[in-house]
């Protein structure tokens, strides 16, 4: 580990001593010495920008006296945060925020130390986003949020609370308007939605780096083959649209979108754009082999990390603790509608009466920590885009399942 030790040099006038002679006595001379340069590099959601320049503002007046500072913003998205870092741990930022399922690939490569004040951290965190933040029962991240899932928004002004209860149905209703229902399959994560209330399974084995997946089954009273014909009827309506998250709030503020899957980071925007006619709700279920099946989700938090090759520690450490403080968290809910960890700040009026949050509680009955590998991505991202595109290959359907399956397992 790199580390830089702050060293005082001091001068010190000679004295002249001169016998029998009268000295006159001079007054210490003032420090005028500037402060010393604390440098840092903070990675972030591009989203949070204007968020987190507003916490360094606050961060340096506190600090004013102690040192300068010079923070750098970087935008890094949180779920790719690991291998971003991972790529130059050295060169890589000094505090970042990242995904809870990360912190365990993290900590074994040695770009986080454990927290030394975690008792302080867990009495002050909600227990979950603890646990999210640790490594059996060592602490090695602050806790930022405990809102790291999705659930639906959708526009009152074209549904009723009858219609929010099956997606088949919202999309019919938006192809009727001329209007879309868009969710994310470009992105494994969302995709979960339509296995995970299946009896299909996925997850980590015990070296807690493959993964084991039952997604192609043709055993199961739901199939694999089932669900990927049930996603392939969702995908040839045109009231629905597979589109990024940033497409989908788009969407919402240009008016073609009436309702999505996503999270509490678009609250705010979500609601300037539709006013009163703002809704949130759990998942609807979906038609899979003439059943109504509940939608699922992944569940999680949002970390902050402190890079054990930071070459200001002490001071990164400091930045960590500031970002995701109570009144930070606070800020945050306000400004961006994220869920906080800190218990005081969670239990907030504010934050008890908001319909983003409250539709996140509904859906965690639904939803599951997440905790796979890193070979789950890419070919769930692969084997969706497919069924996003209503299959162009023409590809036989339990194929493409068993080599989703076969990288999803790959050792």
């Amino acid at each position: 580990m790199k580390k830089l030790f702050p060293y005082l040099f001091m001068t010190a006038a000679g004295l002249l001593l001169c016998t029998g002679c009268k000295t006159k006595e001079t007054p210490p001379a003032e420090d005028t010495a500037p402060p010393s340069v604390i440098s840092l590099t903070v990675w972030g959601g591009e989203e949070d920008e204007e968020l987190l320049s507003e916490i360094f503002s606050s961060f340096q007046s506190h600090y004013a006296n102690q040192a300068e500072f010079q923070i750098t913003y970087q935008p890094q998205s949180e779920s790719s945060c690991k291998d971003a870092l991972l790529g130059n741990l050295e060169g890589g930022a000094d505090v970042f925020a990242f995904a809870d399922d990360q912190v365990a690939a993290l900590a074994a490569a040695g770009a986080l130390d454990p927290i030394d004040n975690p008792e302080a951290i867990r009495s002050s965190n909600l227990s979950a986003s603890v646990e999210a933040a640790s490594v059996g029962n060592t602490l090695y991240a602050y806790p930022l949020t405990a809102d790291n899932g999705y659930f639906l928004y959708y526009n009152k002004a074209y549904f009723s609370e009858k219609d929010i209860q099956s997606l088949n149905r919202m999309v019919e209703i938006a192809a009727e308007q001329e209007k879309l229902v868009t969710m994310d399959w470009t992105s494994a994560w969302y995709v979960y939605a339509f296995f995970g209330n299946t009896g299909l399974e996925v997850g980590l084995n015990e070296d807690g780096l493959t993964n084991y997946c039952t997604w192609n089954s043709t055993e199961n009273a739901i199939r694999g083959t089932d669900v990927a014909r049930a996603m392939l009827e969702i995908a040839a309506s045109p009231g629905f649209a597979s589109r990024t998250d940033t497409d989908f709030l788009a969407g919402v503020q240009d008016g073609s979108v009436i309702a999505g899957v996503s999270g509490v980071w678009n609250s705010v925007a979500i609601e300037k754009a539709w006013g009163k006619n703002m809704g949130a709700a759990k998942l609807p279920t979906y038609n899979c082999k003439n059943k109504e099946i509940q939608m699922a989700s992944f569940s999680g938090c949002k970390l902050i990390g402190v890079n054990s090759y930071s070459r200001h520690k002490d001071w990164a450490v400091k930045l960590a603790e500031w970002i995701s403080s109570e009144d930070n968290q606070t800020l945050r809910f306000e400004q961006r509608g994220q869920g906080p960890s800190n218990i005081r700040a969670a239990n907030s009026p504010a934050v008890q009466e908001s319909p983003a949050i409250t539709a996140l509680l509904a859906q965690s009955e639904f939803s599951q920590l997440q905790r796979v590998g890193g070979k789950f991505w890419d070919p769930v991202t692969a084997f969706a885009a497919s069924m996003a595109e209503q299959n162009p290959s023409g590809a036989s359907l339990q194929e493409q399942l068993d080599r989703m399956v076969e990288g999803v397992t790959a050792r």
